[in-house]
């Protein structure tokens, strides 16, 4: 890392920015060195991201100063910053899934050929040069091949490829491992670390404090739109980060899930499924699910959790086994099945299959029980405003009003308000994809508590978490898969290296 006693690559110094006279930033500060990975940290809403916005050109602030190598700077859109050296990659994939990897990496700037390299497309260049950039970050993959075609992970890679093609002076990185499992992250680390070598200025916005530790020289702390400090790394623990993070001591938590009542095995489980199957993505599954119970699903990436809850959803259709419901044999052909048997699911992609980005935080909420009532029956103004208010206060959703458009929402609060959507439908089995991903830690504990009430007032809950510690901590039994199949199944209580031994051992 540079010293601090040599110039900034990059410098912000007092940056305000409003919203309809609503202040979201207030004189912030960051500087960034050239050689230096440094993090940016905050709970959700503490203005991580309007701040990422600012800088790269996407809000215009509403006051302060920018310096990049030591020249004022005021970019006026995305292309801007990037022609400013300014290269950026968000948490949510931002690219084309129709189009190649290759075209991703290349899009609007494709190596081209003929007179004087400027008549057509250069294909080959643009082919092999892709595949140039995937192999930096260790990614060997068919470049020509439809990026829909890959999974997110891989999206993912490709958009920081992208990002590395730009010759950058600061990376910006806003979440880039959200979907990345310890073998990809450990990869993209490397990357990150041989950039820093190389002079890069990078920015490293990421929820998870171990891997702030594990890369990052120095630390800055945003909190309510406001500049906390900033920190070598080195200097302060993560205890002080959270302090930091959240203005008050984080309380200890019990690890422990809560007990569960007492069952007869002999009985029908709430849900059940045998030889649960789908070609190329499930190997048959046996499951079952008591109301009143957290079932934990625990594998690494692409071990099929997310599979499961689209079969179980009516999303995808297995080609064999059954799903039985109380006993009942059910075939669901559309989610609007599932949630008549009272399922309700929590996706995955909070911002393509969650959200409605455009509609307030009341429309939002109200969507899954209009939905289920179909059109004969349509929720009043005045019951969606008492479903949006009770469900704001019960979840402390933080939002100015229920009429504010969820879009505007933190990452957490919005996650909260797609819990409040299903909750309001009153379900009988609810299954949370990555509920917590991508939420600063005090949101973390926050649904997490409220996931153990709900199980404690009867609700069957199907968890899944790419994080092993919130599995083990909420769940009453684990069921453990790898290479999409269920490899066995361990009780509450269990450790995060038994879970790991289970995988390692299939």
């Amino acid at each position: 890392m540079s010293s601090t006693a040599a110039r900034p690559m990059l410098e912000l110094t007092g940056i305000h920015k409003s919203f309809a006279g609503i202040p979201v930033l207030q004189d912030v500060q960051l500087r960034l060195y050239p050689g230096e990975i440094h993090a940016l940290m905050g709970q959700n809403g503490a203005g991580k991201s309007t701040l990422i916005k600012v800088l790269t050109g996407v809000l215009a602030s509403s006051g302060g100063e920018m310096r990049l190598d030591g020249q004022a700077i005021r970019p006026g859109s995305p292309l801007e910053a990037q022609q400013l050296g300014i290269s950026t990659v968000y948490q949510e994939v931002n690219l084309c899934p129709n189009l190649s990897v290759a075209e991703n990496v290349f899009a609007g700037r494709y190596p081209r050929c003929g007179l004087a390299q400027g008549y057509r497309i250069d294909w080959a260049a643009v082919n092999r040069q892709a595949a140039e950039l995937l192999a930096r970050i260790g990614l060997d993959i068919d470049v020509t091949r439809q990026l829909a075609t890959y999974p997110v992970a891989v999206q993912q890679l490709v958009a920081i490829a992208r990002a590395l093609g730009v010759s950058a002076k600061v990376l910006i990185l806003d979440e880039p491992t959200s979907s990345l499992d310890d073998e990809e992250v450990n990869k993209l680390f490397e990357v990150l670390r041989r950039l820093r070598a190389e002079g890069l200025a990078i920015v490293f916005v990421t929820h998870f404090l171990n891997q702030v530790y594990a890369v990052s020289d120095r630390i800055t702390v945003l909190r309510n739109g406001q500049w906390v400090g900033e920190w070598r790394a080195s200097e302060l623990g993560a205890p002080a980060l959270i302090a930091a993070m959240l203005g008050r001591e984080l309380a200890a938590q019990s690890a422990r899930p809560a007990a569960l009542p007492k069952f007869d095995d002999t009985a029908n489980a709430l849900l059940q499924t045998e030889g649960l199957a789908q070609a190329g993505q499930l190997q048959p599954l046996d499951l079952r699910v008591r109301a009143g119970e957290i079932v934990g699903l625990a594998g690494l990436l692409g071990a099929g959790r997310t599979e499961i809850a689209r079969l179980l959803f009516g999303m995808e259709a297995p080609d064999r086994g059954v799903i039985r419901i109380d006993g009942q044999t059910v075939r669901f052909a559309s989610p609007a099945d599932a949630i008549r048997h009272g399922l309700a699911l929590c996706p995955e992609e909070r911002k393509t299959d969650g959200i409605v980005a455009e509609l307030s935080v009341r429309e939002n909420i109200a969507l899954a029980l209009q939905a289920r009532m179909g059109t004969r029956r349509f929720l009043s103004h005045a019951e969606q405003t008492a479903l949006a208010e009770r469900f704001v206060a019960a979840l402390g959703i933080k939002t100015a009003s229920i009429e504010t458009p969820i879009g505007l929402l933190s990452g957490g609060n919005q996650q909260k308000a797609m819990i409040a959507r299903w909750l309001a439908t009153e379900p009988r089995l609810l299954i949370l994809d990555e509920p917590t991903r991508g939420i600063d830690v005090a949101a973390k504990q926050e649904i997490m508590e409220q996931i153990l009430r709900l199980a404690q007032a009867g609700m069957a809950v199907i968890f899944i978490s790419s994080e092993m510690s919130e599995v083990v901590r909420v769940a009453h039994r684990i069921v453990v898969l790898r290479d999409r199949q269920k490899v066995g199944e361990l009780p509450g209580g269990s450790t995060e290296d038994e879970v790991f031994d289970m995988i390692a051992a299939a």
